[in-house]
């Protein structure tokens, strides 16, 4: 019985880190209809904003704006965003469409709320939502709701900060 509590602790101390490991391994499609692993866009070196949207979500149509601002600045530098819409490759026209009126001039893949459930390892509450991922593709933490460049650059520098931070003896 003592061993089976101990290894019970042990998969419930190891699970997180297996889902999050696991998670960015999921394969998504473009607008266009090719394969993509999400890994092409984390842990690439840089940190990447993973911005999850919906073509139907007011909040997303009228903020996502933000993120190709961040993109622009950061891109070349320190940070990308990816964005992944929820509406599910049957509405990639929708998506497209989205892409297209909102100008965005990041990577875009489409998925259902499932992929994005992998993805963090968290459970998805709705559209906008924002991962942060570190450059070295750990998934960091999360925002949902709105978000402007501001807010996602303090972001940033918050996890930086505690990545620098030596560890408590």
């Amino acid at each position: 019985m003592v061993k089976r509590i101990k290894w019970l602790i042990i998969v419930m101390w190891l699970a997180p880190a297996l889902v999050l490991a696991a998670g960015t391994d999921i394969r998504l499609k473009d607008i266009d209809g090719k394969d993509h692993s999400v890994t092409e866009f984390i842990g690439q070196g840089k940190w990447t904003v993973v911005a999850v949207w919906s073509a139907d979500c007011p909040i997303c149509r009228r903020d996502i704006y933000h993120m190709t601002f961040f993109h622009d600045e950061h891109r070349k530098n320190n940070a990308t965003v990816l964005g992944i819409s929820v509406d599910g490759y049957a509405n990639r026209d929708k998506a497209r469409s989205f892409i297209d009126a909102q100008s965005l001039n990041f990577p875009n893949l489409i998925g259902d709320p499932d992929d994005v459930n992998r993805l963090s390892g968290l459970t998805f509450i709705g559209t906008p939502t924002y991962y942060f991922f570190s450059p070295e593709g750990k998934f960091m933490t999360q925002r949902i709701g709105p978000a402007t460049q501001a807010q996602a650059e303090d972001i940033i520098l918050g996890l930086e900060k505690q990545r620098k931070k030596p560890p408590k003896k």
